[in-house]
């Protein structure tokens, strides 16, 4: 079995990640990376728990073989977190209710920054599709939902205040 090395950007910082064959890009986050907020669920992309952004989009890293993504930027929810404090789509979903058991809190909030990064002010209708892929068994949606729609407010008010 041949090893690879695949170069990724990961959370801003260039990294060389060794590889074996057919290695999914979760693997590679939670085992070589270290980063364990991505989330390990059904491995078959039906959850969404394990919901990152590469080069930007939202993409299920269970199922995307690492070696197909030489060079990519991969974005994983340590990255959104800043230094201090909570992103705020961590806040609006925190302070929303819209975490309840945590478990898929990780790839709801990747899927919603992926939406935000392309859509700053969402529709209802926007946020439903954005999350579609990401599966709850807690929250009945509508906090998540309701969360996605008020990051989004909070991001564009952040915003404003700056250019301000």
């Amino acid at each position: 079995m041949k090893h690879s090395v695949v170069a990724l950007t990961v959370n801003g910082a260039e990294r060389q990640v060794l590889v074996a064959p057919g290695t999914t890009l979760l693997d590679a986050l939670r085992e070589s990376q270290g980063l364990t907020g991505t989330r390990r669920g059904c491995d078959q992309g039906a959850c969404g728990a394990c919901t990152v952004l590469v080069d930007g989009k939202t993409m299920m890293s269970c199922l995307l073989p690492v070696e197909t993504i030489d060079g990519a930027t991969i974005d994983t929810i340590e990255g959104l977190t800043p230094m201090e404090g909570l992103h705020p789509i961590q806040e609006a979903f925190l302070e929303g209710f819209a975490t309840q058991c945590g478990f898929c809190t990780s790839g709801m909030i990747m899927a919603t920054a992926g939406l935000l990064a392309r859509n700053p002010d969402p529709s209802r209708e926007d946020a439903v599709r954005a999350i579609s892929g990401n599966i709850c068994r807690c929250t009945g949606y509508e906090a998540i939902i309701d969360a996605v729609l008020d990051a989004a407010a909070r991001m564009r008010a952040a915003k404003r205040d700056k250019a301000a």
